[in-house]
């Protein structure tokens, strides 16, 4: 994992809504703003942890699960999803290498203890969007040229990938 995401803080922040109203609506937010993460990260989707809070968490649900390569807990023994990502940056083996995407001080205390990269939510996102657009206008515009292997890797630095 090199980007850990509190679920519901990104979002609040996003104004993504699964177009559900009732007892679906959260379990629907939740699948959209997996599906918005999954295309803005494209292939390296597969480097977010998503984390939420158990207490919405739709029934038989397990406690983690992959959607579209990101790996997505439910904080059901911790209490909390701060809780859990606290444990998870706890538990980083590089923390340096990662980076934290929140807007709540307990969280982004937690990242800066670590050596971590705290990012708010939203500041995270809008990043992640511009750059998506922006590949996918070069894609557009012109064919893609090789890249070396330390230039993808400088470019997933960049971005905090």
């Amino acid at each position: 994992m090199k980007i850990l995401i509190d679920g519901y803080n990104l979002l609040h922040a996003s104004g993504i809504f699964g177009g559900v109203r009732g007892a679906g609506g959260f379990e629907a937010s939740r699948r959209a703003l997996l599906d918005e993460i999954a295309a803005v990260l494209g292939p390296a989707a597969g480097i977010a942890t998503v984390v939420f809070d158990a207490a919405d968490a739709p029934p038989g649900l397990p406690a983690r699960y992959a959607h579209a390569g990101i790996d997505v807990r439910f904080a059901r023994e911790q209490g909390s999803a701060d809780a859990l990502i606290e444990e998870l940056i706890e538990q980083h083996d590089s923390p340096t290498t990662l980076t934290v995407v929140s807007a709540d001080n307990r969280v982004m205390a937690a990242a800066r203890r670590r050596r971590a990269k705290p990012v708010a939510s939203g500041v995270w996102l809008a990043e992640v969007r511009t750059a998506a657009r922006a590949a996918a206008a070069r894609i557009e515009t012109k064919p893609p040229e090789p890249q070396t292997e330390g230039e993808v890797n400088r470019w997933l630095e960049e971005f905090g990938l």
